[in-house]
């Protein structure tokens, strides 16, 4: 998907407010600026980023965390909902839907792949 964080000098910490911006390149490589919001923070337990400019009409993403014996399980919880009513929710069941699952599966290889299982 291209994804590029755009935003310069994050803080090391997440804070509810903070905006962090990308640049994505959802379809057909073509790039588009998502904007992105950090809603809620609870340190060690869970974040959530909520879609303020970008590709989807609706985009909120829960991420948790639990402690477990050999690290750290991450679940995400991902509502969205994509532009365009029908011909959305066409693009959903061809194409969206498979790309975020395609995401997500290797955002989890990487993290393996970094810290181990």
């Amino acid at each position: 998907m291209g994804f590029d964080i755009t935003t310069s000098n994050l803080p090391k910490t997440m804070y509810p407010g903070m905006i962090i911006t990308y640049k994505v390149r959802p379809m057909l490589g073509i790039p588009v600026k998502w904007v992105t919001e950090i809603t809620h923070v609870v340190h060690k337990k869970y974040f959530v980023d909520e879609q303020r400019v970008g590709p989807y009409s609706l985009w909120h993403h829960q991420h948790l965390l639990q402690q477990v014996d050999n690290g750290v399980l991450m679940t995400d919880i991902v509502s969205y909902k994509p532009p365009l009513g029908l011909l959305g929710a066409l693009a959903n069941a061809l194409f969206i839907r498979k790309k975020l699952e395609s995401i997500f599966t290797f955002r989890k290889s990487a993290l393996e792949k970094r810290f181990g299982v």
